[in-house]
């Protein structure tokens, strides 16, 4: 039996390696793979370019990775001096490739940003600068550095049967988050300061599929609960 085919979505940005200096590059930390083909997958890379909802038949299940913030005018507002990194053009693919997904069922992982892209995308809106409402960093401590803060997963919830009831501590790097949640999502965990830090879509035609989101970055962990869970419902 052949391994299930996981796109993942990737960054474009200026990068460095071997002998190229300032290239513009599709890249993913290295972790979404490894994380994808240890609990079974084959993981195929998506960049934001081209066509990308028109592979969705072609795939099994779909990641949506970290990166940017989502253009603010997305969710009605204007973009405040904290935002950025956003990149107009993966806007434009992510929200396209998650509609098609979602009318197609593909089970589903959101990854920080594809958290905020499913809550955006359905109608949600998000805080644009975290540390201003809930008066710390420990979310997103230092560029490139990981927060590692508890979450609570909710009873009974798709979460909660792939990480178990209790406060896991999980790794986080995140200054933007949910605000408004969208209609159709249910908070599958918090954190100990209120902010909600996963989501699952559990209502109207998507009920019974597997779309689930989180806030922080389970690639980073040495927990695989999330990307088998992920696999085993393709």
């Amino acid at each position: 039996m052949r391994r299930p085919i996981i796109g993942i979505t990737c960054y474009v940005e200026p990068a460095s390696f071997t002998v190229w200096q300032d290239t513009t590059a599709a890249l993913l930390p290295y972790m979404y793979v490894e994380q994808v083909v240890r609990a079974g997958g084959q993981p195929v890379l998506l960049p934001p370019a081209g066509d990308p909802a028109g592979v969705v038949p072609g795939l099994d299940g779909l990641i949506l990775a970290g990166g940017g913030d989502i253009d603010p005018a997305r969710y009605g507002q204007d973009a405040q001096e904290r935002t950025g990194y956003v990149r107009k053009f993966r806007d434009e693919a992510e929200f396209s490739l998650l509609a098609t997904a979602l009318d197609a069922g593909l089970p589903y992982l959101g990854v920080c940003r594809g958290l905020q892209v499913l809550n955006v995308a359905l109608g949600g809106t998000l805080l644009q600068h975290l540390p201003d409402v809930v008066g710390h960093t420990d979310h997103c401590p230092g560029p490139g550095r990981f927060g590692h803060l508890p979450v609570t997963p909710v009873p009974g919830t798709r979460l909660a049967k792939a990480l178990g009831e209790d406060p896991v501590t999980v790794p986080h790097y995140h200054h933007q988050a949910v605000d408004r949640l969208a209609p159709g999502l249910t908070v599958t965990a918090t954190a100990a300061d209120g902010t909600i830090e996963a989501v699952e879509l559990d209502s109207g035609r998507f009920t019974g599929r597997f779309t689930v989101a989180v806030q922080w970055h389970p690639e980073a962990a040495e927990d695989h609960a999330l990307f088998e869970a992920l696999v085993a419902a393709c």
